[in-house]
């Protein structure tokens, strides 16, 4: 550990030498063993709780719909996305911008689809192949002499 590091919990350890014998629950009076640890009476004084028993409230399994409904949300297309500023930084001498090029650079990762978005400048001219373009990305690049393909 470093002088000015901060002091975290996984940091500590017992001094050297110390030694603490584990607490004997439920050994007689002498020691921790009248109600072990449990307070006095209740259900959780005796055995087990049921698992998902909330003491009487409606519980969660059953305050929640049983039937689901339909949704799109599991068919929906998530894309990554990579700016006009960052193309320019990666590809400052222009010319074709691959998907396997992004991934090689660390803009994207692999198998996923891409999409290209107008956010920042570009001034040199790229070709870009992309899954989907903003229509102020496409503005962009082809005012910046370059030209847009989708896969």
């Amino acid at each position: 550990m470093t002088e000015n590091a901060p002091l975290k919990i996984h940091d500590l350890r017992p001094a050297p030498g110390a030694n603490k014998a584990k607490t004997r629950k439920g050994r007689g009076e002498g020691s921790k063993g009248k109600s072990a640890g449990r307070g006095t009476k209740g259900t959780r004084a005796r055995t087990s709780v049921m698992p998902g028993f909330e003491g009487g409230q409606v519980p969660l399994q059953r305050r929640l719909p049983k039937l689901k409904g339909f949704s799109n949300a599991l068919f929906k297309t998530t894309y990554q996305v990579v700016n006009l500023d960052r193309l320019g930084e990666l590809f400052p001498q222009g010319g074709e911008v691959t998907l396997d090029d992004l991934v090689a650079k660390g803009a994207v990762r692999k198998n996923q689809p891409v999409k290209v978005l107008g956010t920042g400048e570009i001034s040199v001219a790229l070709n870009v192949q992309a899954h989907a373009f903003s229509a102020s990305a496409k503005e962009k690049i082809a005012a910046a002499g370059g030209s847009v393909s989708e896969l």
